[in-house]
C-alpha cells in the first residue's frame, strides 16, 4: 500500500512563494502518475497539477498556469509543487494523489486515485 505525506505548506503574503513535497513511502514510485488538487472551505477538491510517471508530462488547470510547477523525482520517490506568485485565492488545503498508470480518466477525475495524502494547509494573506 502506498503512503503519501504532504509538506511544506504555511503562510505566506501574495506574491511569494512556497514548494510542497509529497514523500511516497511505497516502493516502487514507478507506474503511479501523480497530481496535487487542493480544497478551499465550502468548495469541492479541485486539481490542480499532474505528472505521469514515465515520461514527465505535464498537464495543470487554468487557474494555475504560468505560476506553479509539479515535478518529481521517481530515484527519491518524492513529488513536488513549486507555487509562484501566489494570490488570496490559493488558500486551501493541498492534497497529493497517485493513480496507476493505465487507470485511464482525466487529470481531474478523483475517482481514479488509488491514493491520498493527508493534505498540507496553504495560507496566502493579501
Amino acid at each position: 500500500q502506498a503512503y503519501l505525506v504532504e509538506s511544506g505548506g504555511g503562510s505566506v503574503q501574495a506574491g511569494g512563494s512556497l514548494r510542497l513535497t509529497c514523500a511516497v513511502s511505497r516502493r516502487p514510485f514507478t507506474n503511479y502518475d501523480m497530481s496535487w488538487f487542493r480544497q478551499a472551505p465550502g468548495k469541492e477538491r479541485e486539481f490542480v497539477a499532474g505528472i505521469t510517471w514515465n515520461t514527465g508530462r505535464t498537464d495543470c488547470g487554468d487557474s494555475v498556469k504560468g505560476r506553479f510547477t509539479i515535478s518529481r523525482d521517481n530515484a527519491k520517490a518524492t513529488l513536488y509543487l513549486q507555487m509562484n506568485t501566489l494570490k488570496p485565492e490559493d488558500t486551501a488545503v493541498y492534497y497529493c494523489a497517485a493513480k496507476l498508470a493505465w487507470s485511464g480518466g482525466a487529470w481531474a477525475d478523483k475517482d481514479r486515485y488509488d491514493y491520498w495524502g493527508q493534505g498540507t494547509q496553504v495560507t496566502v494573506s493579501s
